[in-house]
Formats: C-alpha cells, structure tokens, sequence
C-alpha cells in the first residue's frame, strides 16, 4: 500500500500551511477563552487524589518524531506501573491498552474522561505544533515500539487530538489494525474540509459523554 506523503497529499504545502494557521489560532483562542475552566478542573485533580495535576504523555508523531504531550491526570499516582499487572484484561487487539471500568481511574477522572476534559491540555501540544486539531491518534512510545510496519504508516502525517476514529469507531473498535485502518482513510482523503467536518462532528460526541 502506498502511503507516501507525496502521493497521499498532492500540493500538500500551501494547505497544510493554512492548516497550521488554523491549528494555531484555535488553540491559542481556546486555552484564553476556556482558561477559567482549565484551572478549576487543575484545582480539582490536585484535591481530589495525590499526584501531580498533570500526566505527560511520551508519544510519537509523524515520522516518528518523540515529544511529549500533557492531560490532566485521570489516574492514580503509581497508573503505569499497575498496567503491566492488568495487561491479561486488555481489550485492545495490538498494541494499544484499554480496558472497561479501569480500576486506575479516580472518581473525578471517569467525570473528565466522559467528556474528554482531560484532553484539554492537549491544545497547548496544538499552539506548538506537536499536534493538530485534527489528524491520527498519538501512540504512546511504548505502543510505537510494538508497531508494524503497516500500522507505521499512520505517521505519515501530524497527529491530532481527534480524528475519524474518535466519530466513528472509538468504542466499537477493539482492533488497533482497524484503528488504522480509520486513520489511513482520514490520510488519504484529507482535506481542509475534512478537518472540519471531523471537528464539527466531535462536538457532540463530546457533549454526549462517551468518553472512557
């Protein structure tokens, strides 16, 4: 299959140039507008259970670039040393990791996570140019290191925060090569009004709370 960036997105440059100037002003206009919200929900997760405010996230991003992101912390303190223990109650085929009513997850964490709240710090990666607002999931570096070679292919481009598994699939796929296969679909006919679609189209399903 080819998936070069060539091929898949043909005078690429002047788009992915407005591209980046949307990312930029969305972000920076949202982290000032929702600045309050941002700091009540700090608040909470400092109060409601030990550790830090914040998890940072060690992903991968296009090309296989390394860089690290943020989240508000949804998880106890000591989270990733439990998930080797839990590993036998993955869901995910591949080498992703999720699993229904994680016993890591604190009481205000599963409020966060419903509604994606936990991402908004995602918008600084965004403000940099870690992220996009729009494009394939981040791996995490050790998800990257168990990676095929097909499911590398979803590097070809930048990641963003949400994409068209975040709308489409998000909790009926449990195979992470359909996970990909969802963001070799998103690369292949990306578009600027694409992007919009998909960012039109995650509004609700934040609202509707299906986040885990």
């Amino acid at each position: 299959m080819d998936v070069s960036r060539g091929a898949l997105l043909p005078g690429r440059d002047m788009r992915l140039g407005i591209k980046r100037a949307f990312d930029a002003t969305v972000a920076a206009i949202l982290l000032v507008v929702l600045s309050p919200l941002l700091l009540a929900i700090a608040i909470a997760v400092k109060l409601s259970s030990p550790g830090p405010v914040f998890y940072v996230c060690h992903w991968v991003g296009e090309g296989g670039r390394r860089f690290d992101g943020y989240k508000f912390r949804t998880m106890v303190a000591n989270a990733a040393a439990m998930e080797a223990e839990l590993r036998a109650r993955n869901e995910m085929t591949g080498p992703a990791f999720k699993i229904t009513d994680d016993p890591r997850v604190t009481p205000l964490g599963r409020v966060i996570r419903r509604y994606s709240l936990d991402e908004l710090p995602q918008l600084w990666s965004v403000l940099v140019g870690d992220l996009s607002l729009v494009g394939p999931r981040a791996p995490r570096l050790h998800e990257y290191q168990r990676f095929t070679e097909y499911q590398k292919q979803k590097l070809q481009v930048k990641p963003g925060i949400t994409c068209l598994w975040q709308i489409e699939g998000r909790h009926r796929i449990s195979d992470y090569d359909e996970w990909v296969a969802k963001d070799l679909e998103y690369i292949r006919n990306w578009s600027l009004m694409l992007d919009l679609k998909i960012l039109l189209r995650t509004i609700p399903v934040v609202f509707r709370g299906t986040g885990v």
